[in-house]
């Protein structure tokens, strides 16, 4: 075990603690990342092949956020040894005979959004539609053009390679035991043996509450709710339509307000086009005939209905750790001043990984964010007794 008091201890080595760490790297030649299983487990959120980056939300200051994560994207895309940014866009649909209103559906909300923060944006008639994109039979899309998706494996291993030039100690499979706050130090018991360090990042995601537990005197819990599509699928098309549906001819599409997220092939990196069915916390479910990806493709994608499909396993299918109230919680953590918390990813989160590690390394070695984060605060939860989360679909 690293005898040097540490400057920042990270409990949680998913994406969220790695970008906290690579983030901090460049201030500070102690830090240590202590995860309880190991970087990219298949077990872990951080395990995947894509994951969405897009701005196209109903709140324009989520929407402002994606943007400037998007920015901090592109800048560790640059110091990759390979890309792992798909710029594809992410196109949201609609069909009058399942969103009867056109104008109300999420697809025109968020471009409404976008077009009011200047973000570049695409508006398609049906007619329009069938010439760029055939792939689709409805009535109207939007598309978010500074868009697309994100291939994980890539991220992980750019993010480990950094952290390993920058000598950052990561201890894995290693569960915690204790935390103590010191007047001047916390003190992290471990099964490892124990560690000194002045400040404490927690990403543990759905593990959040069990670390607080292990905080001498800390009585937060906060409000997390497991959460996953309850169907994901690939569909893959015939050999003469592959072309349709790889990430040249085919963006990231949605057709929120029914449930629905897709993925275009990523060749010889993904199976298939990924089709999720899930309750988004960000839109309200319309009733409609939709209630399936079967139902979805039948009616919206008819090009993939003599496609073969097999579902997707693990957590390539998305985990999510929602919050009870929608919003991330990011900030310290009450009572304890030199220990910070960051979770409740909304299902969103990924695309906000390298905002939300720069903002955390901020928290913890700058004394404080440039970023406004009054909403995600953790002492919004202090005088409900941690919440309670609401019903979530499974």
């Amino acid at each position: 075990m690293n005898e040097h008091i540490q400057d920042l201890v990270i409990v949680g080595g998913g994406v969220m603690g790695l970008m906290t760490a690579y983030a901090a790297a460049s201030l500070s030649n102690h830090l240590t990342i202590i995860e309880k299983s190991h970087i990219g487990d298949p077990k872990t959120a951080s395990f995947g092949y894509t994951r969405s980056i897009r701005n196209d939300y109903l709140d324009p200051f989520y929407a402002r956020l994606a943007y400037q994560a998007r920015a901090l994207w592109l800048e560790l895309e640059r110091k990759a040894a390979e890309p792992f940014i798909i710029n594809c866009g992410c196109l949201n649909i609609a069909k009058s005979n399942v969103t009867p209103n056109l104008a109300e559906t999420y697809a025109e909300q968020s471009y409404r959004v976008l077009a009011g923060i200047h973000l570049k944006t695409e508006a398609f008639t049906r007619e329009t539609l069938s010439q760029r994109f055939p792939q689709f039979d409805v009535d109207m899309a939007r598309l978010d053009v500074e868009a697309g998706f994100i291939y994980v494996p890539h991220v992980t291993h750019t993010l480990q390679t950094a952290l390993q030039a920058h000598h950052v100690n990561i201890l894995e499979e290693t569960e915690i035991t204790a935390i103590e706050q010191q007047p001047d130090r916390i003190r992290i018991t471990t099964s490892a043996g124990q560690l000194l360090t002045r400040k404490l990042v927690i990403t543990a995601g759905l593990g959040t509450n069990d670390v607080l537990a292990r905080i001498t005197g800390c009585q937060a819990r906060y409000p997390l709710q497991p959460d996953r599509p309850s169907q994901c699928k690939y569909y893959m098309p015939p050999p003469e339509k592959l072309p349709m549906f790889t990430s040249d001819a085919l963006p990231v599409f949605a057709y929120l307000d029914a449930g629905i997220y897709g993925h275009p092939i990523l060749n010889g990196k993904t199976p298939g086009v990924k089709i999720g069915f899930y309750n988004p916390p960000d839109a309200t479910l319309a009733h409609s005939h939709i209630n399936n990806i079967a139902a979805f493709v039948e009616e919206c994608m008819p090009t993939l209905r003599d496609a073969s499909n097999i579902v997707v396993t693990g957590v390539d299918q998305c985990f999510y750790d929602l919050v009870a109230d929608d919003n991330f919680i990011i900030g310290p953590l009450p009572g304890f001043p030199n220990i910070t918390v960051g979770v409740g990813w909304r299902g969103t989160g990924y695309k906000y990984a390298p905002w939300v590690g720069q903002t955390l390394m901020q928290l913890a070695l700058q004394e404080g964010t440039v970023y406004d984060i009054n909403r995600f605060s953790p002492r919004r939860f202090a005088d409900k007794g941690g919440g309670n989360p609401r019903h979530l679909s499974s």
